[in-house]
């Protein structure tokens, strides 16, 4: 653990962590407080950055990071539809740019970073009815399935294997494969990492999350998979890469569902990274581990991408019967 991560969990236990314990939630304090401490990296070099917050732009609603030199997303090789984190109820493209920034100029694909709608004004499924019509706008526009990758963190990240699912249930076709950090894939809430880890985790503490939850789905029910996508059928999903810290609240809402993919057939890779603070990944560039997570995410865009666009241009096989 670098000198760097720990100063991130010392502050984070000390400013975000408090904020946990207090026995409810106040929406517009978190929206506030995260307007507040956002920080904003530059545009890399040679990248362009396009926002699209007007009440037209939907369903493409948020923003785009694409090589400057490219005339459209699709031109650009891989392409990532970005679920940011927040539980559903705060957050922003704005506030993921660290991540979205570090993963876009590494994998070297375009990233649309998606502004779906947020509780309480807008429950369940109003965020899975966004990112669905977002991915289908990206292929109507003419990005092909093969080259995207969806990805998300936290509740985005739950959100994006929730997207996975509605999609393979509803009969389009599938991206390239679903990039997870620290997802949040079960509110019911019953992973024993939200005991276990209770103290351990340097922001969160268990009882936050079945409140946030309440926030997003309502009178949903906390088990219907396309809310908490553990409980649904992952049979047929395309590859799934996960990472999580080991002392997470989370850590068990990301091994559930690793297992249980891998048990339908789904390739599925795990990281858990030792003593790394929720979505820690979007630290970068200040923390060398950060740096090396994005790394890894990269290389399984990079090579998702390519196997699934090798894949589609390979000839149907014809059985013939004699």
């Amino acid at each position: 653990m670098s000198w760097q991560s720990a100063l991130a969990c010392w502050y984070l236990r000390r400013q975000f962590r408090p904020e946990t314990l207090k026995p409810g939630i106040n929406v517009e304090r978190a929206r506030a407080l995260t307007a507040k401490r956002v920080w904003s990296p530059r545009v890399p070099r040679d990248w362009r950055l396009r926002e699209l917050y007007g009440a037209s732009d939907a369903p493409l609603r948020g923003e785009w990071l694409e090589p400057a030199g490219s005339a459209t997303a699709s031109s650009a090789g891989p392409t990532v539809l970005y679920c940011h984190g927040g539980g559903y109820y705060f957050c922003s493209p704005r506030t993921h740019r660290s991540i979205v920034f570090g993963l876009a100029t590494r994998a070297n694909a375009a990233i649309f970073s998606l502004e779906y709608r947020l509780a309480p004004e807008h429950r369940f499924p109003a965020a899975l009815d966004d990112a669905t019509a977002a991915y289908r706008q990206l292929l109507a526009d003419g990005i092909a399935p093969e080259s995207i990758v969806i990805a998300g963190d936290s509740a985005g990240g739950g959100l994006a294997l929730a997207t996975l699912v509605a999609l393979k249930h509803a009969g389009d076709p599938l991206p390239a494969g679903g990039l997870l950090f620290s997802p949040w894939t079960d509110l019911a809430t019953t992973g024993a990492s939200l005991r276990t880890n209770d103290s351990a985790d340097p922001m969160f503490c268990g009882a936050a999350i079945q409140r946030a939850a309440q926030v997003y789905l309502g009178d949903a029910s906390p088990i219907d998979p396309y809310a908490s996508p553990l409980y649904a059928d992952l049979q047929g999903l395309p590859p799934l890469f996960l990472m999580a810290g080991s002392t997470e609240v989370l850590l068990d809402d990301s091994q559930r569902v690793a297992d249980k993919a891998r048990a339908a057939g789904v390739e599925c890779e795990l990281e858990v990274w030792e003593k790394m603070p929720h979505v820690w990944p979007m630290f970068a560039p200040f923390i060398p581990e950060a740096n090396r997570a994005l790394d890894h995410a990269a290389t399984f865009v990079q090579r998702a991408t390519s196997r699934a666009t090798h894949a589609a241009a390979q000839p149907s096989s014809v059985t013939s019967s004699v």
